[in-house]
């Protein structure tokens, strides 16, 4: 049995140089323990204590062999194996020496003192890792009994099936290991975050606070609206107070932590001036002694200030101005103008305009084109107006949102998620939108960001050569208004062209229903067809893949006639898509008369259906296909959309059934493995394309799709942003990916330097 000071490690005796043995968070706390910074009292179970644990229980060989699921497992087996792992974990014994070190340990903090019990992996919390969240902690443990069974707890996490996936997407194949940090619990009476750069916009010399009542886990999981104050470093002056909105708190008491009621109105900030004083000076500190921008978790108790948590902030770029839409532009316009709001750029590009503040889409007659849109949110069917707005501006909403991507494929700015854009801002007032930096200014200013793109369209190389992959970069289109542009750049076709946005003009604010009972369905199939044949012909010869009529209940019962419409609680996951079509074969039929119109001048046009959930609606709706004249054309594509989990099981099946290619749409398919919805503000940190669960998904349907000889595609933006995804897809052996025409060069590259890499690599192992 290895020496008992290997096992725990006091948190004032460890810091950064100790990471490997107590894990990142410990490491993090002892060093700023040591440096004189107030941390609770706590104390660390090391990493060898679990491998040795793990050793005297003759588990270690065989959790060394599964320290990460076989490429071709199946989801079933991965969960059962998984939760295998993960039970012999939490039903070892610890050796006594080792559970009498535990306990004294904890003995030493205090008699039957509160702790948190958080799991500290080694490369948790460190500058360039995001293994934040995959392992498990536990708040408000009471006893030493209680302790050692959350410390087994916590070793155990390391073998989910969550953990075990992000260790085989991250290639890391060594012996797992996991420390555990103990710390005394901190009964706050108001807590938070506080970073030391604007996270959203980069700017280093300012910090951002974020703070809220109760226990601080209300912010970090984006449960409330917290409020925020913006301070500058030079002086420690408040440039910025934002109340926020929260309706309960955390509080934790000796019978446990329990959600109590919180006046939403009441006006008063959560933190006071001296407060706000306290936390920028130590969040100051903080920096210093580290020597980079960092992001640290603190409470308040009895008026005592205390830091639970620190790591760096690892979203900056290396001039740390990193944005969450890959921007490097900074916020600022002309000289230190100061932004009326922040939110979140969620389509590049500036403009400066008067505002229109549109509460529905009724008041879209008051627009004068080139206004900015102001707007609670938008919806499919302001695509009218929105197309004649300078820039768009909402109060809720994420990058996945409407007006975020049809802004993207109008190539309007567009800033999301800006709170209290309709109550701040008034019709006539002149603004500017930075839509890469995710802030709008008072009057007209020149942004970083145009600044950066006209010196890059300076000092572009005339005449330079194409960058070319041998997976196809497409690009995603909503109305045939960019067409021609889109066309003449470097793309090899359309991968998914939305119908919804172009079917809301065609019907003119009228049901489909409507319009046929008039006896006019000629006029929309013509309306439509001109529309796609105009994109067909920019493109051809290359694809454009038509993604038919998907438009949600509650999308359809705004237009006239659409009270026929069901009445449903969650229209996301409702009455649409394939299913629909079986329902409504008439709504069906509308896409494929347009399709079959448009494809006898122009044969690059193919069909895919979205939303598949099941082999007879797919097996129905084909047939509806090869009843009409359209299904005897059996040169065009027949894709479908993978964005419900269930077509990773049904794949061989749709195979089967005669389709040529899957597209998978990200969005929808992190918001349905995650039961996240992709819109909503408050949960916003839950969204993730990157998850090991969506990236698990994503894997399977590409391993069954190739299987079965079906293209593959992605259409989102996770991949123009993320090099380390595109490089996974390239290897996994997608066909192609499809996003927003402002991404497609960046994507173009991103995807060339990956197969670059694929195959050196390669080459390097033959030549050895």
């Amino acid at each position: 049995m290895a020496e008992h000071h290997l096992w725990i490690r006091p948190i004032e005796t460890v810091g950064a140089e100790d990471a490997p043995m107590v894990g990142g968070k410990s490491a993090n706390l002892g060093e700023l323990t040591r440096a004189g910074f107030p941390v609770p009292p706590a104390f660390a179970v090391t990493a060898d204590a679990y491998i040795d644990a793990m050793q005297a229980a003759g588990l270690r060989a065989r959790l060394a062999a599964e320290a990460v699921p076989a490429p071709d497992i199946d989801e079933a087996t991965l969960i059962r194996t998984s939760a295998e792992l993960a039970e012999s974990v939490t039903n070892a014994s610890v050796p006594d020496e080792m559970r009498a070190d535990i306990v004294a340990a904890y003995e030493a903090l205090g008699a039957r003192v509160a702790v948190a019990v958080r799991s500290s992996a080694p490369a948790e919390d460190a500058a360039d890792t995001s293994f934040a969240g995959i392992h498990e902690s536990y708040t408000n443990i009471v006893g030493a009994e209680a302790v050692v069974r959350a410390v087994q707890a916590c070793w155990a996490s390391l073998w989910s099936e969550r953990a075990r996936t992000y260790r085989g997407i991250r290639g890391i194949s060594e012996e797992p290991s996991i420390a555990v940090v103990v710390q005394v619990m901190v009964r706050s009476e108001s807590s938070g975050v506080a970073f030391t750069a604007d996270p959203r916009t980069g700017e280093l010399d300012r910090i951002v606070i974020e703070a809220a009542l109760g226990l601080g886990e209300v912010v970090v999981g984006g449960q409330v609206e917290p409020d925020t104050y913006v301070v500058a470093k030079d002086g420690l002056q408040v440039l910025d107070v934002h109340l926020g909105h929260q309706e309960f708190e955390i509080a934790s008491t000796e019978q446990g932590d329990s959600r109590v009621a919180v006046d939403p109105a009441r006006g008063v900030q959560v933190l006071d001036d001296d407060q706000i004083d306290r936390v920028a000076r130590l969040a100051v500190g903080v920096e210093q002694h580290y020597g980079s921008p960092q992001d640290l978790e603190f409470a308040f108790a009895e008026g005592d200030l205390w830091i639970v948590q620190a790591r760096p902030i690892t979203t900056l770029n290396g001039q740390g101005t990193g944005r969450p839409n890959g921007s490097t532009a900074g916020p600022s316009g002309d000289g230190d103008t100061a932004p009326l709001l922040i939110g979140l750029g969620a389509g590049p590009g500036s403009a400066t305009g008067r505002v229109r503040v549109l509460r529905d889409l009724a008041d879209g007659k008051r627009l004068t084109d080139g206004e900015i849109i102001v707007a609670p949110m938008t919806r499919p069917d302001w695509l009218p107006i929105l197309r004649r707005a300078g820039g768009i501006v909402t109060d809720g909403g994420g990058i996945t949102c409407h007006a975020a991507i049809v802004g993207r494929e109008l190539g309007k700015p567009v800033v999301v998620g800006a709170r209290s854009a309709t109550t701040t801002l008034r019709d006539g007032q002149v603004i500017t939108v930075d839509g890469d930096a995710g802030v709008v200014f008072e009057g007209a200013v020149t942004t970083a960001g145009s600044r950066a793109r006209a010196d890059e369209a300076g000092t572009a190389a005339v005449g330079s050569a194409p960058t070319v992959t041998a997976t196809s970069v497409y690009v995603n289109l909503a109305t045939p208004d960019a067409a021609e542009a889109v066309a003449a750049t470097d793309v090899d076709g359309v991968g998914l062209l939305r119908a919804e946005f172009m079917i809301t003009e065609a019907l003119a604010g009228e049901h489909p229903a409507h319009m046929i009972a008039e006896g006019r369905r000629d006029e929309y199939v013509e309306k439509m067809a001109a529309g796609v044949s105009r994109i067909a012909a920019a493109f051809a010869p290359r694809p454009v893949v038509y993604r038919a009529i998907d438009l949600r209940s509650n999308e359809f019962a705004d237009l006239e006639g659409g009270e026929i419409e069901p009445d449903e609680a969650n229209p996301m996951i409702g009455y649409r898509g394939c299913f629909r079509y079986v329902r409504d074969p008439e709504l069906f039929s509308l896409d494929l008369d347009v399709i079959h119109r448009v494809r006898s001048a122009y044969p690059n046009v193919h069909l895919m259906i979205p939303f598949v959930r099941t082999r007879w609606e797919l097996k129905e709706c084909l047939a509806q296909l090869d009843a009409h004249p359209l299904g005897a054309d059996r040169r065009m594509w027949r894709w479908i959309m993978a964005e419900v989990p269930s077509v990773v099981y049904w794949l061989p099946e749709y195979a089967a059934l005669g389709i040529d290619g899957v597209s998978i749409g990200s969005n929808d398919l992190t918001q349905l493995m995650l039961g996240v919805d992709r819109d909503s503000e408050v949960c916003k940190d839950l969204f993730d394309t990157l998850d090991p669960a969506v990236l698990d998904a994503i894997d399977h349907i590409i391993d069954r799709a190739s299987a079965a000889g079906l293209t593959t595609s992605l259409c989102g933006q996770a991949v123009s942003t993320s090099p380390a995804l595109a490089e996974h897809l390239v290897r996994r052996g997608i066909t192609s990916v499809s996003v927003t025409p402002d991404a497609a060069a960046r994507t173009r590259r991103t995807v060339a330097q990956a197969e670059q890499r694929i195959v050196l690599g390669r080459a390097r192992r033959n030549e050895e």
